[in-house]
């Protein structure tokens, strides 16, 4: 019986909004949805190029968007809900899958075993607990991506937030998104400068595995 309450849990998506839904202006690119990623393929239970977060997550995020605005950026979203089934994928290409097609572009000076080491994937992921969000600023005078010094999901030590191995320029952008979050309630992370968790997050010990999908919200 305790399994299946905890599925239920697994699979409510009442404490969960569609971010386009309260923040219209964001900008969304779900790599996840993609094959464009460090794997290759689609990841499993990514149905929808959508973002969707929980309530409270999406509420702080809402106040980074406009913090952002008057600041001249919007935020773009590559990742924020990632159902439980996606990890497990993770968790198998990492253990089992000889496939290293995209290891030139994501982790080129790593083996794969490593990435679970050094914390770029987690065999357990924030994003499942549906509060966490990658993102970066999109400069709205260029409607460019503002050059942070290296891509998201490249996994290696350009990507720690406090890398100097940058210009000042590329440095001082990871800071001005790290501000804008941090100053509304989100957590950084010391080795991805685009991974944000809510630091109150309303769901610390749920990992939920509903598929990303804007239906629930149709």
């Amino acid at each position: 019986m305790t399994n299946l309450y905890q599925r239920r849990a697994e699979m409510d998506t009442s404490g969960f909004v569609l971010l386009a839904d309260l923040i219209p202006d964001i900008v969304q690119e779900i790599r996840y949805y993609s094959s464009y990623n460090f794997i290759g393929s689609r990841i499993n239970g990514y149905e929808e190029p959508c973002a969707i977060l929980t309530r409270k997550a999406a509420r702080a995020l809402q106040a980074v968007s406009n913090e952002a605005i008057v600041q001249g950026y919007r935020l773009k979203i590559y990742d924020t809900y990632r159902p439980a089934r996606a990890v497990r994928q993770f968790v198998l290409w990492g253990i089992e899958d000889l496939d290293l097609r995209m290891k030139p572009y994501f982790y080129p000076e790593l083996q794969k075993q490593e990435l679970f080491v050094r914390g770029y994937i987690a065999s357990r992921s924030s994003h499942s607990r549906g509060s966490a969000v990658d993102l970066t600023l999109l400069d709205m005078k260029t409607g460019k991506e503002v050059d942070m010094g290296g891509p998201f999901d490249y996994f290696g030590e350009l990507s720690h937030p406090d890398y100097r191995g940058i210009t000042e320029d590329q440095f001082e952008n990871r800071m001005t998104l790290q501000r804008l979050m941090t100053r509304n309630g989100f957590v950084p992370i010391d080795c991805e400068w685009w991974h944000f968790t809510l630091g109150d997050e309303p769901y610390p010990d749920t990992y939920f595995d509903f598929p990303v999908s804007a239906e629930y919200w149709r």
